[in-house]
């Protein structure tokens, strides 16, 4: 008989020895290796060079992880520097224990990744394009690193899927509560789905220029807001909204914005056969 909820890992650690191994980095590791595989193929498909994928990785990852963790202590400096019991400047270090800010990695890899294109030689629109599924699965993959931790999670809930957790991973507020809606599974699965709609318009309409991209964050952003909605961690709002809710809606703006002038640009740029012109004289 299947479980009446999901259950949560009694740890996220194991040990080798004296050597930590961590689930939520492996997790990150392995998403990281997919998004990479993934992009290769598709860098390769869009006549790229087979390899320059991994290369570029090694300035985008780093990048992207120092720009996670720097939005996550920049946006919840409290729970590190609040006062009395915070882990301090220590604490914030420990990157292993959670704690990372998508939009840091998108905006710091980003810049990481443009830097490892002008040092291999590769247009950053093309590899964007090519690697935009691919983060998407990274994403998905990562988000079980929180299931591990027993972190993010939704409000109580008495759904069958309901995710159980232990009484000392609970917000304050809710220790009588022990099903919690799974909003790692959520993210993971709305992920996968955007890295095949992705995939599937990108063949369908063939997008350069960094639409691909463009779309893959639209579809994201869209999506995070709901799971948002779900969630009952501390965070900062304004006007009813959550920080990161705010941060969806400029990022989707501006995606769409981009998404829409590129596309008008291709448009402009394409060359024209005589019937062509021949047809506007006489329209």
């Amino acid at each position: 008989m299947l479980p009446a909820h999901i259950p949560s890992p009694s740890r996220g650690v194991v040990h080798l020895g004296p050597l930590p191994i961590r689930a939520y980095a492996l997790c990150i590791i392995a998403g990281v290796i997919a998004a990479v595989v993934i992009g290769d193929r598709r860098l390769v498909a869009r006549g790229g060079r087979k390899g320059a994928v991994a290369d570029i990785a090694t300035w985008a990852v780093p990048f992207g992880l120092v720009g996670a963790r720097i939005y996550h202590l920049a946006t919840n400096p409290e729970l590190y520097w609040g006062g009395p019991g915070r882990s301090g400047t220590l604490g914030a270090l420990k990157i292993w224990d959670g704690g990372l800010g998508i939009w840091g990695a998108v905006l710091f890899g980003a810049l990481g990744a443009y830097i490892g294109c002008r040092r291999h030689n590769v247009s950053f629109a093309t590899y964007a394009d090519s690697v935009a599924p691919g983060i998407a699965v990274a994403q998905a993959i990562g988000r079980w690193g929180n299931w591990f931790n027993q972190e993010l999670y939704g409000r109580p809930t008495s759904l069958p899927w309901g995710l159980h957790i232990d009484v000392q991973h609970r917000i304050a507020g809710y220790l009588g509560d022990a099903y919690y809606q799974p909003t790692f599974l959520y993210e993971s699965i709305w992920d996968v789905g955007v890295a095949l709609a992705v995939v599937w318009l990108d063949r369908r309409y063939h997008y350069t220029k960094g639409r691909a991209l463009a779309l893959y964050v639209m579809l994201y952003t869209a999506g995070r807001g709901w799971i948002e909605s779900l969630r009952i961690d501390d965070a900062h709002k304004f006007l009813g909204l959550r920080l990161n809710d705010w941060t969806s809606i400029l990022v989707f703006a501006a995606a769409a914005a981009y998404f829409v002038v590129a596309g008008r640009q291709i448009e402009a740029d394409e060359p024209t056969s005589p019937a062509d012109d021949a047809h506007r004289l006489t329209a």
